[in-house]
């Protein structure tokens, strides 16, 4: 159940209401593919620096440990020990990154698994019934996200294939939300807009999909190799498009400055490795840009990463420490972080609601690019 709070411009505050909770809008939610978040970061942790949605994927959980062992451990919520909502990806985009050990068909999609080259078969009601396995909150739509670039035809055969699909997802969620073994009844789902960078296709599908009445729409295929302006062009032609009174989700998307433009063309939801897989390669997002810790001018440097941040990491290490970390090959240097780079995402999203409530989203969006292009201290 979504709520809109208040819009500034076409910037929406918002609210969801999950059977795991409320989750506040604009969220960005962090991304730990493998049911963990890559660089040691713990649940607890999570919780610390202000978590309000974790982001699974499908087709890995899937292959290992299976989601039939997730599930007779009591779900995905139980098995990682997170009392927060869940989203979880489709298998969808390993469609897209795993091209060269998959076959499409009009009934699914044939992988051949990346950990030991096993044949596996996912099409919507499969993709549906791991995803209900695993219990989550929301569960995305299977769907195809095409090759950029790609041919109009190809395009549009595409979506229509989606277009397909997202019923068969829809049907087979309603069978399995009324199964009595079912862990979590209120599982919602989430329909996907495609349609490369053709603004007609995507208008015409975020249509069709509106009409069907589901409990989210995403907007995928984007950040797939077409530029930013092209990516933010097609966001604001889609989403009047989608309904209003429902949430919008950008995926994998993004950058700090690709979030502010998101939010202010109207998206609620949003998800990228960026801040842990930065982290991971000794890179600090902050108030004023990125920090690449690798940096000889940090060897001395006693100050916090951010000096306005009240993260873990900040409130108790050096940048002089944390470069020694990370020069040294320590996995505390990239378990400090990540952990400051996901607070920093959480606290900006924090920052990003209060903003568009007391409505100086602009001048707040404004300032806050500005620090970014100021560079680093």
């Amino acid at each position: 159940m979504y709520r809109l709070i208040t819009k500034d411009g076409s910037a929406k505050r918002g609210e969801v209401t999950t059977v795991h909770g409320v989750i506040q809008t604009p969220v960005f939610m962090n991304v730990g593919t493998c049911a963990a978040i890559k660089g040691a970061v713990s649940t607890m942790d999570l919780k610390e620096i202000g978590t309000q949605v974790e982001l699974s994927n499908t087709y890995h959980l899937h292959v290992r440990p299976g989601d039939e062992v997730v599930k007779k451990l009591g779900g995905l919520h139980k098995f990682m020990n997170w009392d927060r909502p869940i989203l979880t990806d489709s298998g969808g985009f390993q469609v897209f990154s795993l091209a060269g050990l998959r076959k499409i068909k009009e009934e699914g999609v044939t992988f051949h698994s990346h950990v030991d080259g096993k044949l596996i078969f996912m099409g919507p009601e499969q993709s549906m019934q791991i995803q209900s396995n695993l219990a989550s909150t929301i569960a995305m739509a299977f769907d195809e996200c095409p090759p950029h670039p790609a041919t109009r035809k190809y395009m549009e055969d595409s979506v229509n294939r989606t277009t397909r699909w997202l019923k068969r997802c829809k049907t087979e969620m309603d069978r399995l939300n009324s199964l009595e073994d079912t862990i979590n009844k209120h599982q919602m789902l989430f329909g996907i807009n495609q349609g490369g960078t053709f603004e007609d296709i995507r208008i015409e599908h975020a249509k069709v999909i509106s009409d069907m009445d589901l409990d989210g729409y995403a907007l995928g295929g984007l950040a797939v190799g077409e530029t930013h302006q092209e990516m933010y062009d097609i966001i604001e032609k889609t989403v009047p498009y989608l309904p209003l009174e429902k949430p919008t989700y950008l995926m994998g998307v993004g950058t700090p400055e690709n979030i502010l433009e998101g939010v202010e063309r109207g998206v609620d939801f949003f998800d990228c490795v960026y801040p842990a897989r930065n982290g991971r390669h000794g890179n600090a997002y902050t108030n004023h840009g990125k920090m690449n810790m690798n940096n000889a001018k940090y060897e001395l440097d006693e100050r916090p990463l951010d000096e306005t941040c009240n993260c873990p990491t900040c409130r108790n290490y050096t940048r002089a420490y944390i470069r020694h970390l990370i020069k040294a090959n320590e996995m505390l240097g990239m378990r400090l972080l990540v952990t400051h780079n996901l607070y920093f995402y959480n606290k900006m999203m924090e920052e990003i609601r209060d903003a568009i409530e007391e409505h100086r989203f602009a001048e707040y969006k404004k300032k806050k690019l500005e620090g970014f292009a100021a560079g680093e201290e």
